[in-house]
């Protein structure tokens, strides 16, 4: 089955639209004041850490335990420009780590200490598109301690999108959908006389990649890594978002493995490695033993199928599955018109994979723009009873999109970044699964998402994960569905079209019924505007769309830190608002840390309980309560229940059972930093 996925987006209408904000804003994002030579924090000996941008005692036991040590170039020795902080799409601070970078110039550079012994590290940058799209390359100078200076080749091929959904790589391309409404003009164009007038390139988005480089030896704490723009670079800026350094352990090798190598793969990357591949794996199951991928790149430039097998590399910095994408001479019967370089269980439809196993490599993808009937994920397919740990998913559609019905998958422990879409998505009856301890980054759409099309998720977990820059929709969404719980999870920074956590009836998904936990989860500046509606959504969000949302939901735990609007959110569509509720959400022992607005924005006929729910620095009223807009005499038809303890005094008497409080858009007053409760 496809991983297609129409986003019908909020708004007057309920047509497919992504639209734009009411002002844009350059590309380059504000900028602050340059810190030639010295530390933005004045410590320029000492490593600021951070996590999603974060203090990291402010997420202890909260997200990803990662074995690499993460720095925010803002917070180091530069002789470059701070650019931000800004949360406005389209620009290159809002879609940084903590919403700000540092622009070089050639000749210019940033400094890195490294807080411990590390031998590799792994850049988020972004670099211009070429004029008329289709990226550059530009060289970066990485040295240490003034020493061993080797050179980095930076790309732009897989950034830079433009456009409406589905996007496109032409920075000069006339609007995809002129009879789809935007919010630059309020109106339709193709029906608008005269026509109006359309900035190019019309939205640009996805600047950042990320590149990862061995350094061919040990350094110690204290050592200095500097990135240095060469003069004469072909790139007339470079952007560094943040450096990720890391101690990487020696190759591992499989002990009575079947080597790939024996059947004819050539570790070069020179040759097709995918038919020895596959030769592999038929002797490793007839044998009964598990398939050894040692140091090297493979070229895999389709689909291999997995089935009842365990796959094993050396690790991902050292085994690498790399392909490139291939035009089909006619289209798949999925629909698809490109495949590319993936491991896939067999379809649904004929039984799905079973035992399968897949671990300690990376899948290196060369998808560059978003054709949603391509099935060019690195994963996918129908696998149960399986596992999927230590990869590292690069530059492919979506890192692993699951069709079901399926049940009892782990995924854990993988890195999954620069995806054109999702990084992974449960699709249609998948069933008490886990995806545990994974860091994503920059994805085009939801980081994580169950999604029940036409059979229920049910008792599957989200827990531990990072989900960083999702530059559209959501960090974790959960579309219907039974007995789900999220639970654990640090997501930051979305960009538009979503926030950081969401559930939704929506996309055509199954009812929500028994259950749905959200528990002890941490969000930062989250809570963006979404841009058709021009309100601002909550850090965690609930929308009733295509039904009502009658389980019993429960949050409970969890921290909204810095919300650019509100932290919480309960809506449905204003065409559907006298068909559809949200009858009853229950939050407990709740910190939110700032909000540019309200701790609760309710635009739904139904009703919340809160319990401990404690607040500080919000921005406007407690509590927006628009109910479901026909302002009755009584008061709001959705209600507020307090069962004590919920300090702050954003939930004042006054404000309830339901007071009607309806503010369209309050100005936002940006909250300080969040700090230690």
């Amino acid at each position: 089955m496809s991983s297609r996925r129409v986003r019908t987006r909020t708004g007057a209408r309920t047509t497919a639209v992504l639209c734009a904000l009411l002002t844009l804003g350059s590309v380059a994002g504000t900028t602050a004041a340059a810190a030639p030579g010295g530390s933005h924090d004045g410590r320029s000996n000492r490593p600021v850490l951070t996590r999603a941008g974060l203090d990291p005692a402010l997420v202890s036991g909260r997200g990803a335990d990662v074995d690499f040590d993460e720095q925010e170039a803002e917070n180091v020795t530069t002789s470059g420009t701070v650019i931000g902080p800004d949360r406005t799409p389209y620009t290159l601070a809002s879609e940084a780590s903590g919403r700000k970078a540092v622009k070089l110039s050639p000749g210019q550079y940033v400094e890195f200490v490294l807080p411990r012994a590390a031998n590799a590290i792994n850049l988020r940058y972004s670099i211009p598109d070429a004029p008329g799209g289709g990226g550059i390359t530009a060289p970066l100078d990485v040295s240490v301690d003034g020493r061993h200076r080797t050179r980095m080749t930076l790309t732009s091929q897989y950034s830079w999108l433009y456009n409406q959904y589905p996007f496109t790589n032409d920075p000069d391309a006339d609007l995809l959908h002129p009879d789809w409404w935007i919010a630059e003009c309020s109106c339709v164009p193709s029906a608008t006389t005269p026509a109006p007038q359309i900035d190019k390139p019309f939205r640009p988005t996805h600047f950042y990649d990320e590149q990862r480089l061995r350094l061919g030896r040990t350094y110690r704490a204290g050592d200095v890594i500097r990135l240095t723009v060469p003069t004469g670079s072909s790139a007339a800026w470079t952007v560094v978002d943040l450096l990720d350094t890391q101690l990487v352990g020696a190759p591992k090798t499989v002990r009575g493995g079947v080597d790939v190598r024996v059947f004819g793969a050539d570790p070069s990357g020179r040759r097709d490695a995918a038919p020895a591949i596959e030769r592999a794996i038929a002797f490793a199951r007839r044998a009964d033993r598990p398939v050894y991928l040692p140091p090297g790149t493979f070229q895999v430039n389709r689909h291999i199928e997995v089935d009842d097998v365990t796959l094993t590399g050396a690790g991902s910095w050292y085994t690498i599955l790399k392909g490139r994408q291939v035009t089909l001479d006619a289209p798949a019967p999925d629909g698809s018109r490109h495949t590319g370089v993936g491991l896939y269980g067999r379809s649904a439809a004929d039984g799905g994979s079973r035992n399968v196993h897949l671990s300690g490599f990376a899948i290196e993808g060369d998808v560059r723009e978003r054709i949603d009937t391509d099935q060019v994920n690195a994963i996918g397919g129908a696998m149960s009873d399986s596992t999927i740990s230590g990869l590292y998913l690069h530059h492919t559609k979506v890192g692993l999109w699951f069709d079901g019905p399926m049940r009892n998958l782990r995924v854990s422990d993988n890195v999954i970044v620069d995806q054109i879409a999702d990084a992974l998505n449960f699709h249609t009856g998948v069933t008490g699964s886990r995806v545990h301890n994974n860091l994503v980054r920059n994805t085009g759409d939801d980081g994580l998402a169950m999604w029940s099309q036409t059979t229920a998720d049910t008792g599957n977990t989200f827990s531990r994960n990072t989900v960083q820059s999702p530059t559209l929709a959501n960090g974790i969404a959960i579309y219907g569905g039974r007995d789900n719980t999220v639970r654990g999870n640090l997501v930051a920074d979305p960009v538009r079209e979503g926030s950081a956590l969401h559930a939704g009836s929506r996309f055509g998904s199954e009812p929500f019924g028994g259950y749905l936990r959200f528990q002890d989860n941490t969000t930062v500046r989250a809570g963006t505007l979404d841009l058709n509606w021009r309100i601002g959504l909550g850090a965690i969000w609930f929308y009733a769309l295509e039904r009502s949302m009658d389980a019993d939901i429960r949050v409970t735990g969890d921290h909204y830190l810095d919300s650019t609007h509100n932290a919480i959110m309960l809506v449905s569509e204003y065409g559907v608002k006298d068909l559809y509720d949200i009858p009853a959400v229950h939050f407990k022992d709740i910190r939110v840390d700032g909000t540019g607005n309200s701790v609760v924005s309710a635009r739904t006929k139904g009703s919340a309980t809160f319990e401990n729910v404690d607040a500080r620095h919000v921005g406007a009223v407690g509590v927006n309560n628009c109910g479901s807009f026909n302002f009755p005499a009584s008061g709001s038809e959705f209600t507020l229940t307090d069962l004590g303890g919920n300090d702050g005094g954003w939930l004042a008497d006054w404000l309830l059972p339901n007071t009607i409080t309806c503010d369209d858009r309050p100005p936002v007053v940006p909250p300080p930093a969040p700090s230690p409760w």
